[in-house]
């Protein structure tokens, strides 16, 4: 009887401290007992089990999915936002006003950071960061050629400057179209010094935050004109390319896709990407998810910010 009598101890100091809401020193003094006693017997309470720790997600939050896209794609974060319609407007929406929360959050000073400009997603994530009092990060880097359209390619300058002036950083913009008539224009425009200054940035990159795409290009890099054409995507699809990240593309396995058009591409690598600390990637809906499956199975991505429907999707819980 003497376990008995111990854990009959235990069970009402772990009462009065958990449920009662006593200090351990109020406990301690009407127990007569040594404070020392109180704080090994709550520590015994967990060893028993007699206290268990239970998180309830609210409603709207979906921990289980988020710990089994970790768990299946060997992610270190992955956030799970709630959305009411399984369409690209509204995600996009949803999946950006998240970002812009875990940016402000977890930003750390001295942040040297690298943003693909030509995503619709990531410019919504812009739009809902707030001004950062004390700024914290030290650069931003533009990681892929943004010369196109000029209709088009004052968001992907706005991007990157507002992003920059919102976090207290300076701005490096790559002043080249995403991609190069040829190898040989390529290499015409990376002579440029101040291009030059803009990519030696890469290697010193603290993070970066990009989107997924498909094969096929989305609305806003289409109307840039940084694409391929449709005989040059029929060549990577050939290859076994099912998506890409800043026109860099791989297979369902996540294996990279190496084709004549990436030397004609400017911008960071996936090899480039898998060096840098944090890899923040942007993405959901229907028309995606073959192609964020396998951007996860690269490799390159740490954290992961989709919405509900393309969640289910990923693990398996949805067709």
């Amino acid at each position: 009887m003497s376990r008995l009598n111990e854990l009959r101890m235990i069970s009402r100091v772990a009462q009065m401290y958990h449920v009662e809401g006593q200090r351990q020193a109020a406990i301690a003094s009407h127990l007569r007992i040594s404070q020392a006693t109180v704080s090994r017997m709550l520590k015994r309470a967990q060893e028993e089990e007699i206290v268990r720790t239970t998180v309830v997600s609210p409603s709207g939050t979906y921990g289980d999915l988020e710990a089994q896209l970790r768990a299946d794609f060997d992610l270190s974060e992955a956030f799970v936002v709630e959305c009411s319609e399984d369409r690209d407007g509204a995600i996009m929406s949803r999946i950006g006003e998240a970002a812009a929360h875990f940016l402000e959050a977890t930003l750390q000073t001295g942040e040297i950071i690298g943003v693909s400009s030509w995503s619709e997603t990531i410019l919504k994530m812009v739009d809902n960061i707030h001004p950062m009092k004390n700024g914290k990060a030290r650069y931003v880097v533009q990681t892929m050629g943004g010369v196109g359209d000029p209709r088009v390619q004052a968001h992907a300058n706005q991007l990157t400057t507002r992003l920059a002036r919102l976090t207290g950083a300076e701005a490096h913009l790559l002043n080249t179209p995403g991609v190069a008539q040829s190898r040989e224009a390529k290499l015409v425009l990376l002579s440029d010094p101040y291009v030059r200054e803009t990519m030696d940035l890469f290697r010193k990159l603290s993070l970066t935050i990009v989107g997924i795409g498909s094969i096929e290009p989305s609305t806003m890099l289409a109307r840039s004109g940084n694409v391929f054409s449709s005989r040059e995507l029929t060549e990577v699809k050939e290859a076994g390319g099912v998506g890409e990240i800043s026109l860099r593309f791989f297979d369902a396995d996540g294996n990279y896709v190496k084709t004549p058009l990436d030397q004609r591409v400017i911008g960071m690598t996936l090899e480039e990407h898998s060096e840098v600390d944090r890899v923040i990637a942007l993405a959901g809906g229907q028309s995606k998810t073959r192609a964020i499956r396998a951007a996860l199975n690269t490799g390159v991505i740490d954290i992961l910010i989709t919405d509900k429907f393309t969640a289910r999707r990923l693990v398996g819980s949805e067709p």
